[in-house]
């Protein structure tokens, strides 16, 4: 490998985005011999974002000024992402790096894997090493089975343990995401007795041809808001776990619309096809969320109005 210098007078790079991601679908279709769970899902960007800063260090140090309570910078995915660059490319260069996080932990959005890969490919272009996405992507594998697609820069159709990446086209579309009160660990999803592990396999085709029926639906003026394909295998065990989650959903679906779980949850979305469309829905669910259980309410964290992004914003570094 040939080692590049970083471009003349560049000695950092600020306000480096890392998008957040939408599971569109999430299929769980088998289970290999080590435990990882076999999927099928598609990947979508959305307009959420954190952002990171990065300051060329000549000695070779990595270090992040970021912390997060429980969390150990050895343990932090970008300090991780970092040193599996320098290592692979022999780089003696270092990084002073700061991020901000507007991505909730804990939701299926992909904020910390999100991170990792655009730590990638920041730091290998102010170090000049020289990778290509292929090598980048082998590299972020062992951080994380979803750092890959946010280095493959599309959105993907996605089958293994989430690394096998096909290109899909995605028509424009917004999202109204909304973050419930619980947070849900992604291991404890993953390792119940409930959840379903033997949903049949579909073809590529078979989403791009569903894809296509829907937008020429919206050609000739039929309601093209909230079609969803298949579902998400986690939902019914998180539901099951984290009323939160669930009495969210239920107070969405009682305005007329399918709400759906993004990854292990806890955070869900609703698919519209304009901006306008998406605010307007948002407006109804600001602050309260109706709790079925007992006739109280559950404030609810957050919720975003965001667009479906074509690409990554980095997908052309």
């Amino acid at each position: 490998m040939v080692l590049q210098a970083p471009a003349p007078g560049v000695t950092a790079l600020y306000d480096v985005p890392a998008p957040a991601k939408l599971n569109l679908f999430l299929h769980v279709v088998g289970r290999r011999p080590d435990g990882y769970h076999l999927l099928q899902t598609v990947f979508r960007f959305i307009g959420l974002y954190d952002y990171l800063d990065f300051d060329l260090r000549t000695d070779g140090r990595i270090v992040c000024e970021t912390t997060f309570p429980g969390i150990a910078p050895e343990d932090d995915l970008v300090v991780k992402a970092a040193m599996a660059l320098q290592k692979a490319s022999g780089t003696s260069f270092g990084a002073q790096i700061s991020y901000r996080k507007n991505i909730p932990s804990g939701g299926g959005l992909g904020g910390g894997s999100s991170d990792a890969a655009s730590t990638l490919i920041a730091l290998n272009r102010l170090w000049g090493t020289g990778l290509t996405r292929h090598q980048l992507m082998q590299l972020a594998l062992p951080l994380g089975a979803d750092v890959p697609v946010f280095i493959f820069g599309q959105p993907a159709f996605a089958e293994g343990i989430g690394e096998v990446l096909s290109p899909v086209p995605m028509p424009d579309r917004a999202y109204v995401v909304v973050q419930p009160t619980q947070s849900v660990p992604t291991a404890g999803i993953f390792s119940s007795p409930d959840l379903t592990r033997n949903t049949n396999y579909v073809k590529i085709t078979v989403f791009t041809d569903w894809q296509e029926s829907v937008e020429q639906k919206k050609k000739v003026g039929s309601n093209a808001n909230n079609a969803l394909f298949g579902r998400n295998d986690l939902q019914p065990v998180v539901f099951g776990k984290y009323p939160a989650v669930q009495n969210a959903s239920r107070f969405i679906e009682s305005l007329g619309v399918t709400p759906r779980m993004t990854g292990s949850g806890a955070c869900l979305f609703v698919e519209f096809v304009t901006l306008s469309q998406a605010e307007a829905f948002q407006k109804k669910i600001v602050g309260k969320i109706a709790c079925y259980e007992n006739g109280s309410t559950a404030a609810v964290n957050s919720t975003w109005v965001c667009p479906g992004l074509a690409n990554h914003p980095l997908y052309n570094w």
